[in-house]
């Protein structure tokens, strides 16, 4: 994917614009073979917060790009602009991947891009959604949903989950983490997370598993279980899922299957170990089992996404060693 476009109108988020930005403009020369080429496309000059923005390109280029962001915007009582509507459209007819970040849903879903699909915004409007495109099977408790050449995330944070997550698909688990160090985020949280949770998450080191998340990181190759976990924390099962639910989102089992998948994807990448081996690291026991969950997970087999980010790695990127990014401003 080497073209995104990110759409953008008056009366926009400035704090999902801003995130696409850094995120597909970060330098990443000499950490990434290649990169996305960004550009802001727009009808006109547009008014973000306090600042007026002037794109790089109409909305005519939409259909031009490899993947079509759209953030969101402020007033959802109103309808989206046709013009936008049309050239989202005309993006997707034409192959592009279009992801739409917060209440940028609203966009697709008038769009027709999620009729009878899984989406996902901002929990805040998540029943106005609903209500105004029954279509839709909108999902008010994830982080984000991924339909394959549809992509929709929740508000602020999550939308720049689900930013990683694209970069994550296009060149592989460690380029990601890699970026997710530049900007100080954290490098994955599952799409399925809850949206936000019953308290607020503690300062690191401030919560009853502070000091069992890296024990659980260092034994991967270990079978643990949630008893396992429970004695390591010094709590009943029980107490170990509800704070699990309270820090995490999720559960207890989930979280520890997504920490064998991204240790999996990462020596995919880097190493030439068998899948048998990678399963012994990993805690899954054997080969099946490896492969049975990271497809599940990930949507391909392992050995596929060896041959997908090997050889991405290894390739030669083009002469200026970037990708293309264009951003469509809404």
């Amino acid at each position: 994917m080497k073209t995104v476009a990110l759409a953008v109108t008056d009366g926009m988020l400035n704090f999902e614009l801003a995130l696409a930005c850094e995120v597909f403009g970060a330098d990443m020369t000499g950490r990434a073979d290649s990169w996305y080429q960004l550009s802001i496309c727009g009808p006109s000059a547009v008014r973000v917060g306090r600042f007026r923005m002037q794109p790089d390109h109409g909305l005519d280029r939409l259909p031009f790009a490899d993947t079509v962001i759209v953030p969101g915007w402020v007033d959802v009582d109103q309808a989206p602009p046709a013009e936008l509507i049309d050239a989202v459209r005309a993006a997707h007819d034409a192959g592009a991947r279009v992801a739409s970040l917060c209440t940028g849903a609203f966009v697709l879903a008038a769009a027709g891009l999620l009729d009878g699909k899984r989406a996902t915004t901002h929990w805040a409007h998540t029943q106005v959604l609903a209500e105004r495109h029954p279509r839709v099977t909108v999902d008010p408790d994830v982080l984000y949903v991924d339909n394959g050449s549809v992509l929709t995330s929740a508000g602020k944070a999550a939308a720049m989950d689900l930013c990683l997550h694209l970069v994550r698909l296009d060149h592989g688990s460690s380029i990601a983490n890699t970026l997710a160090r530049l900007l100080v985020v954290p490098p994955h949280r599952d799409g399925g997370q809850a949206q936000f949770v019953t308290t607020p998450v503690p300062a690191p080191g401030n919560h009853p598993l502070a000091e069992l998340f890296p024990w659980v990181i260092q034994r991967l190759d270990h079978p643990l279980t949630v008893e396992d976990l429970a004695r390591q924390a010094r709590m009943s099962s029980r107490h170990l899922g509800r704070h699990f639910r309270s820090v995490t989102g999720t559960t207890p089992l989930q979280w520890l299957l997504t920490q064998r998948i991204r240790h999996a994807q990462e020596l995919l990448e880097t190493t030439d170990d068998t899948v048998d081996t990678i399963a012994a690291a990993t805690g899954m026991g054997t080969a099946a089992t490896l492969r049975r969950h990271f497809n599940r997970t990930v949507g391909v087999p392992p050995d596929t996404y060896r041959r997908t980010f090997r050889s991405r790695t290894h390739a030669t990127g083009p002469s200026d060693g970037s990708k293309s990014v264009l951003l469509t401003v809404v």
